[in-house]
């Protein structure tokens, strides 16, 4: 990284009063600058379409119209040359690999203070990640579980077309609407609601809404 080179720095948040500090915070770190602001992903897509592509997204996980997660995955396929650092009060092991496996670059809890997010911006310019201390004990102990090929729970890393189903899982929609959805059979639904109770170690559909509540797997 360019000593001299000003970091460009965009931020989506649907919380206005939140996005407006987060600016002026950035706006005094020395060599960094709020390039735009959205209030949802679909805002922000736009405006990196017109061509105001920054070097870094702060990104919320919990925004109207286009979540954390969908934005990402977009980042991701459209834009992978920007660093995403995703904005959160999830910390559990499955929010995390999901979003490590849509391209997200390091995690901010809301509640970090001023000299942490300056730490997170300069590590993915830098390295091209921000792990805290904390994040980075809990993925290591998810790959400690696997390593150990223990049943892990929680810890388990869900495929993509297992987190879609948990998404359509905590809809009104029935198994069948789901199937057609996901473009399977009823069959294969089932089978893969199924490996789910199996791997996540619950017993019903309410279970399965639960636990992916619980750790930040939907959001509206």
């Amino acid at each position: 990284m360019k000593k001299n080179k000003t970091i460009q720095i965009a931020l989506a948040d649907d919380h206005v009063l939140l996005r407006n500090a987060l600016a002026r915070l950035i706006g005094g770190f020395e060599g960094c600058a709020v390039l735009h602001e959205s209030g949802d992903g679909t805002e922000l897509l736009e405006k990196l379409r017109a061509g105001k592509v920054p070097d870094v997204v702060l990104l919320d996980l919990n925004m109207p119209q286009m979540n954390g997660y969908d934005t990402a995955a977009a980042l991701q396929a459209g834009f992978p040359q920007v660093n995403t650092l995703m904005l959160t009060m999830y910390d559990s092991e499955l929010a995390l690999i999901r979003l490590l496996q849509l391209g997200v670059k390091g995690f901010i809890k809301k509640d970090a203070p001023p000299s942490e997010l300056r730490s997170a911006i300069d590590s993915v310019m830098g390295t091209g990640y921000y792990y805290s201390a904390q994040t980075a004990g809990k993925l290591a102990n998810v790959f400690r579980l696997q390593a150990q090929d223990r049943p892990a729970g929680q810890h388990t890393v869900l495929t993509t077309q297992e987190l879609r189903f948990l998404e359509l899982v905590c809809s009104d929609r029935t198994y069948k609407e789901i199937a057609m959805e996901m473009k399977l059979t009823p069959r294969s639904v089932d089978v893969l609601r199924d490996a789910l109770f199996f791997k996540l170690d619950v017993k019903s559909r309410v279970g399965l809404a639960m636990l992916a509540v619980k750790h930040g797997l939907v959001v509206g």
